[in-house]
């Protein structure tokens, strides 16, 4: 089986050696956090407003691959605070509703930015043709 990188151009390309997401099969993995496409970290103090950009880059990322939300099936959540938890939650509701949610957990953690709150690792399941 192949594994192919994922590229969008509407997420930051890390200067770090990763890809920004890659499939393997049908497989789809990326971990996603809130940086813009300049490198910075939108809502500073905010875990809101990072939940929705770490989520939307992930949206973007998943478009890319030719998916959607409703294509992930697990979710690893790494918050650098467990207080952030509830806040996280009210964002990560806007992006993934109905009937059939990925599994998840989430865990505390460092991050190599400190002003990041929040990282999302995640794998979704995709059909291409």
């Amino acid at each position: 089986m192949a594994i192919r990188t994922i590229y969008s151009p509407k997420v930051l390309v890390s200067p770090n050696p990763h890809s920004q997401a890659t499939m393997a099969g049908n497989h789809f993995y990326t971990a996603t956090v809130s940086l813009d496409l300049e490198g910075k970290v939108v809502g500073v103090g905010d875990i809101r407003a990072q939940t929705r950009q770490a989520l939307t880059n992930l949206t973007h990322l998943l478009e890319a691959a030719g998916g959607t939300l409703k294509d992930v099936a697990r979710v690893m959540i790494y918050l650098s605070d467990m207080r952030y938890f509830q806040g996280m939650n009210e964002a990560y509701r806007e992006f993934f509703q109905g009937d059939v949610l990925p599994s998840r957990a989430t865990v505390t953690g460092t991050f190599g930015i400190p002003e990041l709150l929040v990282e999302f690792d995640v794998i979704a399941h995709i059909e291409n043709d």
